[in-house]
């Protein structure tokens, strides 16, 4: 049997894959990207079909190229994948699609990795992990065993014609939840919106994108996240050419309900959260303001003042008197829609580099095991690694740290070769 010999397999060719390609590259390591199907796959084939990116064009992308695409645009999520694609090329990435990476293991006796693939058995010094944080939709255990409604997770959602007739529950009200209530509410349906703890920024505020003001503001560096804040979604969109998540909007159209708690014999009850969840998020949203507000006049910045961002709808009915029980089907209820993320599935990479429920352990990407490394992960380094450009950064400092392990190993009695 062939063996082939790799000095760094990068398994994954999303954005995670091209940027570690590139940065690689630079350093002339030897490597090899292995993507099970085609370049950034998921922005094809796992992502509704109207989705544009939540960051502008000129923010959220790779340094070395631009999108084709007005500056403030949001780019449609095929033209993201084309992006990637044609970086790919430009960079000569040596990535070999339609390969499944099966098993990695560490060898005995002596150093780096055995690879189990599809197509063959690859040995590599050093092995990234690029294969993102959306590996295994999850699905909450309190979805019912109904047989007569719908249910999907949004990594399976395509465009409301794909949805049998009748109304639609959404669980889960981040960018994702939020976006598909909306669209479907457009297309006609009537909605209901389960809505958690999140945080709501301003789409732009005083002629600056939310991004810019992140930027300025120091907040994309952030290393970790308060505490308290980790199952806290972000509202955010792009769709329409972008504009601020306002639930009190979204209220007047669709029927705002809190946390889905439990279903029993085809009722459906929600925690009595609302007006608190709709809360937090104005609080965060008025931060994010008071902090613009300070950091224009504290630089003395000629920004046109924007007054209006700071007036608020009034309740809606589904706020102020909030629904607890729903019986699915005397609401008309066929659908149900879980935007309740995702979970990562390293379960092909059995080394000492995950924890006891299987996530990656890692400073900034470089694992307790050595030669693994992570990248593409959210807050992988910062806040902005969910970001396509924090992608690429986080892949930079991996990059760096494989040449200097590569300078260690190479050392031999007093001269280095």
């Amino acid at each position: 049997m062939t063996v082939e010999k790799i000095d760094t397999l990068i398994i994954g060719a999303g954005q995670a894959g091209v940027a570690m390609s590139e940065h690689l590259s630079n350093l002339d390591v030897p490597h090899l990207v292995l993507e099970r199907s085609r370049i950034a796959e998921r922005w094809r084939s796992e992502r509704w079909d109207s989705l544009v990116a939540n960051g502008p064009a000129w923010h959220d992308r790779f340094p070395g190229l631009e999108f084709d695409s007005a500056a403030d645009a949001f780019v449609p999520k095929e033209q993201i994948a084309d992006y990637f694609v044609t970086y790919a090329k430009k960079i000569n990435a040596p990535i070999r699609t339609g390969v499944e990476v099966l098993q990695v293991t560490r060898n005995t006796g002596r150093p780096g990795f055995t690879v189990q693939t599809s197509a063959g058995v690859i040995e590599a010094s050093r092995v990234v992990a690029a294969t993102g944080p959306f590996q295994r939709p999850v699905i909450p255990s309190i979805a019912p065993k109904d047989e007569g409604i719908t249910q999907l997770h949004s990594a399976a959602y395509r465009n409301p014609q794909q949805l049998p007739e009748g109304a639609v529950l959404v669980v889960g009200a981040g960018s994702s939840g939020v976006q598909i209530a909306d669209e479907l509410q457009r297309a006609g349906r009537q909605v209901y919106l389960s809505v958690g703890a999140h945080d709501r920024p301003p789409r732009s505020y005083r002629n600056r994108d939310f991004c810019w003001w992140l930027g300025v503001l120091g907040e994309w560096d952030a290393q970790a996240m308060k505490p308290g804040t980790e199952h806290v979604t972000i509202a955010v969109s792009g769709a329409h050419g972008g504009h601020t998540v306002d639930f009190r909007e979204l209220g007047q159209r669709i029927t705002l309900v809190g946390m889905t708690q439990a279903f029993n014999a085809g009722v459906v009850s929600f925690q009595a959260d609302l007006a608190a969840n709709i809360a937090r998020g104005d609080e965060n949203y008025l931060a994010l303001l008071d902090a613009a507000d300070a950091y224009i006049e504290r630089n003395g910045l000629d920004l046109p003042p924007e007054p209006a961002a700071r007036t608020m709808l009034a309740d809606p009915q589904c706020l102020s008197q909030p629904l607890l029980e729903l019986d699915l089907a005397k609401a008309g209820v066929s659908t149900i829609i879980w935007a309740t993320g995702f979970a990562v599935d390293y379960s092909w990479l059995q080394v000492d580099a995950l924890d006891e429920h299987g996530k990656p352990q890692h400073q900034r990407g470089v694992s307790r095991e050595p030669g693994v490394y992570f990248v593409g992960l959210p807050w992988l380094s910062r806040r902005g690694s969910t970001f396509i450009w924090g992608v690429w950064h986080d892949a930079k400092y991996i990059a760096d740290h494989i040449a200097t392990q590569r300078k260690y190993f190479a050392y031999r009695d007093g001269s280095q070769r």
